[in-house]
């Protein structure tokens, strides 16, 4: 899970770290979910949290985007580069819609009409309707097609994606995993199906974007930890925009060391 918190303690042997200090980081499963305190190795994905960022806005952040970075870290993104985002407005999606806007790319996101004004807002040169339009019917074609939803396997959008171009599952069910590499060969080109590691650099890089206004957070609700079945339901429903965000602590002191959120 994605947390934004305050640094308690270090170990003996930590550098570049001190308790006060505001942080991100991707954490597992060794401190339980969603916890008021979280153990995470020096070694693993952890970088300061931007000023200009609030606790629950750099958790929304974390896991989209450095999902969406270790993703892009396998393909060319560059100025030019067309890019279709299917499954625009969710927590990954979005994230590749702001980080490939950010480096030049032609940005094309697939949604839902009541998202589209988002997506162009976060940086999608076009958005396309999925009720209305089968972005693998149009006849246009991308250098890079990103999958965030799972109903866009190789060898329905293979003829979408321009000679050498790549299509990156984000999401996908096994068949289509099982087969992706195999149609990769058949049509000429790249298939990634799983994320590169997540590394600290990476999200660095990622508050970076965020401190320079490249990345903005998208939050769809916030809820308290005692409202923790309530946000799983609506995250299970399929419906959210961005991220959903958990607000785990908070002192009765405003000041921001006194929070955690997580998402």
């Amino acid at each position: 899970m994605d947390v934004a918190g305050v640094v308690e303690a270090i170990g003996q042997d930590v550098d570049g770290f001190e308790p006060g200090n505001e942080v991100v980081a991707m954490s597992d499963s060794r401190s339980g979910r969603h916890p008021e305190y979280a153990i995470v190795k020096a070694t693993d994905a952890v970088a300061r949290m931007p000023r200009n960022l609030g606790f629950d806005e750099a958790a929304s952040i974390v896991f989209g985007s450095l999902t969406a970075q270790a993703y892009l870290n396998q393909v060319t993104v560059q100025r030019g580069t067309t890019v279709l985002v299917n499954g625009a407005s969710g927590a990954v999606g979005s994230a590749i819609v702001q980080m490939a806007q950010a480096v030049g790319a032609h940005v094309t996101g697939v949604c839902s009409a009541a998202n589209e004004q988002m997506v162009a807002g976060l940086g999608a040169q076009r958005t396309i309707d999925y009720a209305v339009h089968d972005f693998t019917a149009d006849g246009s074609k991308f250098d890079v097609i990103i999958d965030c939803v799972g109903n866009a396997p190789v060898d329905r959008v293979h003829a979408r994606v321009n000679a050498g171009g790549a299509v990156l599952l984000v999401a996908a069910g096994l068949r289509s995993l099982l087969s992706a590499k195999r149609g990769g060969r058949r049509y000429g080109i790249t298939v990634v199906t799983g994320p590169g590691p997540y590394r600290a650099e990476d999200l660095k890089y990622v508050m970076y974007l965020a401190e320079e206004g490249d990345l903005r957070p998208v939050i769809d609700r916030t809820f308290l930890l005692d409202d923790i079945a309530a946000a799983h339901r609506y995250v299970d429903s399929g419906r959210k925009r961005g991220s959903v965000v958990i607000h785990v602590a908070e002192s009765a002191e405003p000041a921001r060391q006194h929070e955690a959120s997580w998402t």
